[in-house]
């Protein structure tokens, strides 16, 4: 059982910076990948960013490219998502979740929401234009 806690969230100008963090309980944070996800007000959620166990391989959805990172440090169990040059269209709940690495298979569908088995309860971040 892996319990996962966001903080970080709030309201920020577009053109400013967040940094969430995600703190997993557990001793196996280093066997699983971790993502960012976010749900924005009467739409579906959808993949942000995701890490690698090592985290020597990231991954992010095409429009926050160039402006979000995401990392990890295996030794405090957390993620982190350093948002930077946001705009009102990251407005969102912003979800931690996290996936068992099995294989190739876990980063084939690493975008997939499937692919995660826990799942934190959000932080809200909004962006005022």
């Amino acid at each position: 059982q892996v319990q996962l806690e966001e903080s970080g969230g709030g309201l920020v100008q577009a053109g400013g910076s967040l940094r969430l963090s995600c703190a997993a309980s557990g001793r196996t944070f280093a066997n699983y990948v971790m993502g960012w996800f976010r749900q924005a007000p009467g739409r579906e959620r959808e993949f942000v960013a995701a890490i690698r166990p090592s985290g020597t391989g990231t991954y992010y959805v095409d429009s926050v490219k160039g402006r979000f990172t995401i990392s990890r440090d295996n030794a405090k169990n957390t993620v982190y998502l350093q948002m930077n040059s946001l705009k009102p269209e990251d407005t969102a709940v912003y979800y931690c979740a996290s996936a068992l690495f099995r294989g190739l298979t876990t980063f084939q569908n690493i975008r997939v929401m499937a692919t995660y088995n826990y799942w934190g309860q959000g932080t809200q971040v909004t962006v005022s234009s």
